[in-house]
C-alpha cells in the first residue's frame, strides 16, 4: 500500500521528523485558503503514487496568490505522466499546498529491505533530488549504505557514519542521527517496505527538512494498522488489482498478452517463466490460492478477460486442496457469462482431475487441454495473435 506525500509527511512528523507546513486540497478554493494561511511563497504539488512529478510539471512554485491559483487550476484534474506512471499517466485529484523554503543543499535518505543480505539497509547520498534514480544506475558508489543488525536495530554510530560520509556540518550531525533513527522506528512500527525522504534538504538557515517523503506499507501487515484504512487511495491503484483484493486473489497486472490463472505463487512464477521461455509475455500474475471457491475462480477469470491486451489464456492448476472440478466449474461459468473469444489452454493435475476435464470437454468452449506443463505454455504462446 502506497501513501501520498502528504500522508507520509503526516506520519513522519509524528515520529519527530521536521517537515514543511502544508495541507492537502482537492479544490482550487481550498488550495487558495491554505496558501493565504501559510503566506507566500508556496509550492503546489500533485499527489499521485509515482515519482518524477517535478519533471512532469506536477510541482510548481507560486510567489503570490495569483500564481498559486493558476498552478492549482492547472494541476488539479490533469493527467500527470512521469517515468514511473507509464504513458497512460495518473489523474491528479488532490494537491499539497506547502510553505516554500530556501534550500542550501539536497540529500537522499531512505530505508528498505536488502533481500541479498536479509537485512534492512539505511541508504544516503549527497546526490539527492530528482536525479537519484540515475545516480543509482550510473554511479552506485555515491550511495552510502549502513546495514542494520536486527538484533540491535539502527545504532547512533551508524547515523554518524552516514553524516560524516555526507560531509555534514558538525552542528547537523546529531539532528541527522535523530532524524534517521525516527525513520527507522517508523519503518518498523508501521510495517513499511520503504521509507524515503528525497530530498532531505539543508535550509539556508542551517536546518534539516524533509521536503518530500515516500512511504510504502507491507500489504500483508496492513490489517494490523486500522488507522491506514481511510488513507488507501484506490483511484491511484490498478482497477483490476483492487477488484481482485475483494475476492482474496493475488493479482498483478503486467504488460504481456497471455493471461495466466494459477494456484500457488511458486507455480505462478514458474508458469510465467515458461511463457517467456517460449517467446511470450504474461499479461498478469494471478494466484487463486488453495482455498478458492467456484465464485472466486469465476471472478478471477473475469478480471483476466477485462484486460484488452489478453489474446490467449493459460490455466495451470495443481489440485491439492484446490479441486480441479471447482476450477473447471468456475472457468466454464465465467467463459459463458462473458462470451469468451480468446483461446484457452488448460492444464489440470491432481484432485478430481478427470471430473474437471469432463466439465471442460462438455462445455463446448474453445479449450485446448494439455497435460504437459511446458507444452501447455508453448501452446498458449502459439495461440496468442
Amino acid at each position: 500500500m502506497k501513501l501520498h506525500e502528504y500522508q507520509s509527511k503526516e506520519l513522519l512528523k509524528k515520529y519527530g521528523v521536521p517537515v514543511p507546513d502544508g495541507r492537502p486540497a482537492s479544490s482550487v478554493d481550498e488550495a487558495i485558503a491554505i496558501a493565504k494561511e501559510l503566506g507566500q511563497p508556496v509550492v503546489v504539488k500533485a499527489q499521485i503514487h509515482a515519482g518524477g512529478r517535478g519533471k512532469g510539471g506536477g510541482i510548481r512554485l507560486a510567489k503570490d496568490l495569483g500564481e498559486a491559483r493558476n498552478h492549482a487550476e492547472s494541476i488539479l484534474g490533469m493527467t500527470l505522466v512521469t517515468a514511473q506512471t507509464g504513458p497512460e499517466g495518473k489523474k491528479v485529484e488532490r494537491i499539497l499546498v506547502e510553505k516554500g523554503c530556501d534550500v542550501e543543499r539536497e540529500i537522499y535518505l531512505g530505508i528498505t529491505l536488502d533481500r541479498s543480505k536479509n537485512r534492512l539497509v539505511m541508504m544516503s547520498s549527497a546526490a539527492g533530488g530528482m536525479e537519484i534514480e540515475e545516480v543509482a544506475k550510473t554511479s552506485p558508489e555515491r550511495i552510502i549504505k549502513e546495514t542494520i543488525d536486527p538484533a540491535v536495530g539502527f545504532q547512533p554510530y551508524q547515523g554518524r557514519q552516514l553524516a560524516f560520509a555526507l560531509c555534514l556540518d558538525a552542528k547537523l550531525v546529531n539532528p541527522f542521527v535523530a532524524l534517521a533513527s525516527a525513520m527507522y522506528r517508523a519503518y518498523l512500527e508501521k510495517d513499511a517496505s520503504l521509507v524515503e525522504i528525497n530530498p532531505l534538504v539543508i535550509t539556508k538557515d542551517g536546518k534539516l527538512l524533509a521536503l518530500d517523503a515516500k512511504i510504502n506499507l507491507d500489504d500483508n501487515a496492513v490489517y494490523r494498522h486500522k488507522e491506514f484504512e481511510e488513507w488507501r487511495d484506490i483511484t491511484q491503484e490498478d482497477e483490476a488489482e483492487v477488484e481482485a483484493k475483494k475476492f482474496d486473489l493475488n493479482y498483478v497486472s503486467l504488460n504481456g498478452n497471455i493471461g495466466c490463472m494459477v494456484n500457488g505463487a511458486g507455480l505462478a512464477m514458474a508458469t510465467m517463466d515458461l511463457i517467456k521461455l517460449h517467446g511470450g509475455e504474461p499479461a498478469n500474475f494471478l494466484d487463486v490460492g488453495g482455498g478458492a471457491t467456484r465464485e472466486n475462480v469465476a471472478e478471477a477469470f473475469k478480471i483476466i478477460l477485462r484486460d484488452p491486451k489478453v489474446e490467449s489464456i493459460l490455466i495451470n492448476i495443481f489440485g491439492g486442496i484446490m479441486r480441479c472440478d471447482v476450477i473447471a466449474d468456475g472457468v466454464v461459468a465465467a467463459a459463458r457469462e462473458l462470451s469468451v473469444k480468446v483461446p484457452l489452454v488448460v492444464r489440470l493435475q491432481g484432485t478430481n482431475v478427470e471430473k474437471g476435464r469432463e466439465i471442460l470437454a462438455a462445455s463446448k468452449l474453445y479449450i485446448v487441454a494439455i497435460d504437459d506443463f511446458a507444452e501447455a505454455a508453448k501452446k498458449a504462446v502459439e495461440l496468442a495473435i
